[in-house]
C-alpha cells in the first residue's frame, strides 16, 4: 500500500492557502470568512454584482450600494446606518464579546475593477475549496490503493503565493498575486489530471472528471 503522505501533505499546504485567502474576503467585506473545505461560498453565482442605486430612495427603503457577500446575504440590523459602518460592527462585536478584526481594508466604490476583483478572488478560493474537497474524498483513497504522482512543490508555491496577496492592497502588485494564484491552482489541476490519466479505473475517471469541471471553473483572467 503506498503512502499517502505527499498528498496529504499537498493537502495541508492548500488549505493553509484557503484558508489565508477566506480571511482575506472576510477582511475586505467579501465573504464570511473561513468555511468548510469542499462548500463552496458561490460568491460569484447568482447575483453577485452589487446594487449601486443613485437618486433618492423610495419612503421606507434603505439607500444602498453594497457588496452582498455570497452566502452571507444581507445583513438585517435594527439601523442600517450601523449595519453598514464598520466601526459600528467592531463596537457591536466588543460589546458581544467578539473577537476584534481588522477593519476591512477594501470597502469603496462600486467599480468595474473592484467587482472583477472580486469576481476573481472568489473563484479561486471556491475552486481551492472544491480541490481539497476531491482530494480527501477521492484521492486519498485512490492514493493508498495504486500509487500516482503528487507535485508537491506547486501546492507549497500556492500556499506562498496566498500569503503574499493577503500583505498587499489594491494595485498592480495584488493584482499580479491574485493571477500568479489562479495560475498557480491551474497548474496543481492539470497535474494531477495528467498524474490520474493513465489509471484505468472507474474511480480514477471519477476522480479525472471532478478535477476537470473544477478547471473549466478557472477560466483565465
Amino acid at each position: 500500500m503506498a503512502s499517502p503522505a505527499p498528498l496529504v501533505a499537498s493537502i495541508s499546504h492548500q488549505m493553509v492557502a484557503l484558508h489565508t485567502l477566506q480571511l482575506l474576503q472576510q477582511e475586505w467585506g467579501w465573504g464570511d470568512g473561513p468555511g468548510v473545505p469542499g462548500v463552496p461560498h458561490d460568491l460569484d453565482h447568482g447575483s453577485t454584482a452589487p446594487e449601486c442605486r443613485s437618486g433618492s430612495p423610495p419612503a421606507g427603503s434603505r439607500p444602498r450600494c453594497e457588496e452582498e457577500s455570497g452566502g452571507g446575504g444581507v445583513r438585517n440590523a435594527g439601523s442600517w446606518a450601523q449595519a453598514s459602518s464598520p466601526e459600528a460592527e467592531v463596537m457591536r462585536g466588543a460589546e458581544e464579546g467578539a473577537e476584534l478584526l481588522p477593519l476591512p481594508r477594501g470597502r469603496g466604490p462600486c467599480t468595474l475593477a473592484r467587482m472583477a476583483m472580486r469576481s476573481a478572488l472568489a473563484r479561486v478560493v471556491d475552486s481551492t475549496s472544491e480541490l481539497v474537497s476531491v482530494e480527501q474524498t477521492l484521492l486519498g483513497p485512490l492514493q493508498q490503493e495504486r500509487p500516482f504522482p503528487i507535485h508537491l512543490k506547486d501546492s507549497v508555491e500556492f500556499r506562498n503565493i496566498c500569503s503574499h496577496l493577503a500583505l498587499q492592497t489594491e494595485g498592480q502588485q495584488f493584482d499580479r498575486d491574485l493571477n500568479a494564484a489562479h495560475q498557480c491552482l491551474k497548474t496543481i489541476l492539470k497535474k494531477l489530471i495528467q498524474s490520474l490519466a493513465s489509471l484505468p479505473s472507474d474511480a480514477h475517471v471519477v476522480a479525472c472528471a471532478s478535477l476537470r469541471q473544477i478547471l473549466q471553473n478557472l477560466p483565465d483572467i
